[in-house]
């Protein structure tokens, strides 16, 4: 993806003039233009609103009643312009209410040109994919003979400038930035979180689309499902906290089913990763195998958030969330796509769930024949 096509106008908000005035010549040099220098929230938020800038440069401390953060907030809410934070310093807690923005990145003072221009093109980068895959949701919410097909080529088209991002981060973290600030680092592993969980959105909505067009088969093999289990819970512990307690219990041991090894690891993995994302407190994920009247039944229950009845009867239709989900992220598109699953293997799912007492969730799978 490239920006070469216009000059990238730049909004700088900082409240000391001499640091602006030696940013400024900075930027133009890396081929930035300068659209103004602000040093209040009012004026940023004004001055955002009357020239559109592509990216804002913003300083968490600034004159007037309202921080940089909070200035952010206001214009987020407002206006689709990316904003990479200014700070001396970068306290976790400061961090953690930047990002609760939907900060594009952090630049930490004095300047370096190479890390600057970097964070710029990498927020530049996120940005664009933030927009093209807005426009996506919404194609893909529309009812359209064509959403299928284009869901396909929007993927492929989407997953190039990813890779970018992905390369740049690794790239930022293996210059000799390393001897900067640990923060430095902590910003790459935000940016590389970013891209995971843009990836993985766009592996549902890619596997969503194929299976609405009916172009998901099942490619039955004997597989020891309870290696399955074990490896699906190995891969998971990376977001386990230390609140969580991940188990798992199988009556049998090994287990041989012939099941689709790959589908079932996505709907495991969806089942499992939602049980831990929705359990922000912690406590107990369980994960249960069982063979039973030639079946196979999978149960995930946790002690999280729970749902009311009325968000459970729309819970596998596609960009439905609880309302109860607060600030968790997620898409609304996983368990649209575990429903579809289990409807391939002839099988059922099911939902038990109480506010703030937990969920589980009861898959049953039939033992299938290979045609191989």
């Amino acid at each position: 993806m490239s920006f070469a096509e216009k000059p990238i106008n730049i909004l700088i908000v900082e409240d000391e003039l001499l640091i602006a005035k030696n940013l400024s010549p900075k930027l133009e040099k890396l081929g930035y233009q300068i659209a103004d220098i602000v040093s209040s929230g009012a004026d940023a938020i004004q001055r955002a609103r009357e020239l559109r800038p592509d990216l804002i440069l913003m300083d968490i401390v600034i004159k007037g009643d309202i921080d940089g953060i909070e200035t952010a907030a206001i214009i987020n809410q407002e206006l689709d312009i990316p904003i990479i934070y200014t700070t001396a310093y970068a306290d976790d807690e400061t961090l953690q209410r930047a990002e609760n923005t939907g900060s594009y990145g952090y630049l930490l003072k004095p300047f370096k040109e190479r890390e600057m221009h970097a964070t710029i093109k990498i927020a530049l980068s996120k940005h664009q994919e933030a927009v093209s895959l807005k426009k996506l949701m919404a194609l893909a919410a529309e009812k359209s003979e064509n959403r299928s097909r284009f869901i396909s080529m929007a993927y492929h088209d989407l997953n190039t400038p990813l890779t970018t991002i992905q390369l740049s981060a690794e790239m930022l973290e293996d210059s000799d930035l390393h001897r900067t600030p640990e923060t430095t680092h902590k910003n790459v592993d935000r940016i590389k979180k970013a891209v995971s969980n843009m990836s993985g959105l766009l592996e549902d909505i890619l596997m969503l689309s194929k299976a609405e067009s009916g172009k998901i088969s099942l490619n039955l093999n004997l597989i020891n499902a309870t290696d399955l289990c074990n490896s699906i819970l190995e891969e998971l512990q990376p977001i386990v906290t230390d609140k969580h307690i991940l188990t798992f219990r199988s009556q049998t041991d090994p287990l041989h089913a012939n099941l689709d090894a790959k589908l079932l690891h996505h709907l495991l993995t969806n089942l499992l990763s939602n049980a831990i994302k929705y359990s922000p407190n912690g406590g107990k994920v369980s994960l249960d195998l069982i063979c039973e009247n030639q079946q196979i039944i999978l149960c995930v229950r946790d002690e999280g958030i729970g749902m009311t009845p009325e968000d459970q009867e729309k819970l596998f239709q596609q960009f439905e969330r609880g309302a109860n989900v607060g600030k968790i992220k997620g898409s609304g598109l996983g368990l649209c796509i575990v429903k579809h699953i289990v409807d391939l293997h002839g099988g059922t799912i099911s939902v038990e769930s109480a506010i703030d007492k937990g969920t589980t969730f009861i898959v049953v799978l039939p033992f299938l024949v290979s045609s191989q």
